[in-house]
């Protein structure tokens, strides 16, 4: 049976690193509970050094997870992301702190009960949603802290693992996100299929291969020079680079090139 660590193993969500140390942002990652590494990728914390001399814009790439984040200067302001295909640009102050918890696809609801679905391309307030986890997390808003929240969480979660969901995961991340839909529904249909991870993930199979492609090019971390003289899109899976460029820059923001360089 597959459980769900085989998804960590495979699968290494990457956020766009901050490559400027001086401009006064700083974006770390912190590992889990090894208890609660099946479930969470990492705990992050994003936060100025100084007070910047403007608004500061934060790209968040397309990578397959849901996240709780919080405002570290108001604890009571804490946020679900679901799911999305696409990236997202948050405007945010001349000075801010956030912290947040990285969830692995199927984790979330999994813990919380919440369908992955009802938060595709969605960011909500946590206090609408699971206003008890959200005032847990306000009274230890620090990465440090959330172990023992979550620990507990775990302990007392009852969830069944539906394992033709994750068999059909497993595929997926171990083709790199190059499997077809067909060919991943073995002994369940299609619809079906689709429902799990509707509940699961929030998208399609065929939308999450996708980004479990993107994701993969991020963690092969190619020059844009590479990208260019050895065509690593192919092996990728992506049939051309037309076809490359539209995905990398609707999952990122920026064209490969720019993003790379």
């Amino acid at each position: 049976m597959l459980t769900l660590p085989v998804i960590r193993r495979l699968f290494h969500p990457r956020q766009p690193s901050l490559r400027n140390a001086d401009n006064g942002v700083r974006y770390t990652e912190l590992p889990p509970h090894p208890a609660l590494s099946a479930f969470i990728y990492c705990y992050w914390e994003l936060h100025t050094t100084r007070p910047l001399n403007g608004p500061f814009s934060y790209r968040v790439v397309a990578d397959g997870c849901m996240d709780i984040f919080i405002n570290v200067f108001n604890p009571e302001e804490s946020w679900l992301a679901g799911f999305s295909a696409s990236y997202s640009e948050f405007a945010l102050e001349t000075e801010f702190h956030y912290t947040g918890v990285r969830f692995l696809p199927a984790a979330f609801p999994l813990l919380f009960g919440i369908p992955a679905s009802d938060m595709t391309d969605r960011v909500e307030p946590l206090q609408l949603l699971l206003p008890e986890v959200a005032r847990e997390l306000a009274l230890l808003p620090a990465p440090e802290h959330f172990d023992n929240y979550f620990l507990r969480v775990l302990a007392n979660s009852q969830f069944r693992v539906d394992t033709r969901f994750f068999d059909a995961m497993d595929r997926i991340l171990q083709s790199k996100g190059a499997m077809q839909a067909e060919q991943l529904a073995e002994g369940i249909s299609a619809r079906q299929l689709r429902r799990l991870f509707d509940r699961y993930v929030g998208e399609s199979p065929k939308t999450f291969s996708k980004v479990v492609r993107f994701q993969q090019v991020l963690q092969a971390k190619p020059s844009a020079e590479s990208l260019r003289k050895n065509k690593i899109f192919y092996d990728a899976g992506y049939y051309d680079q037309a076809h490359f460029i539209r995905e990398f820059r609707a999952m990122y923001g920026l064209s490969p090139h720019a993003a790379l360089k």
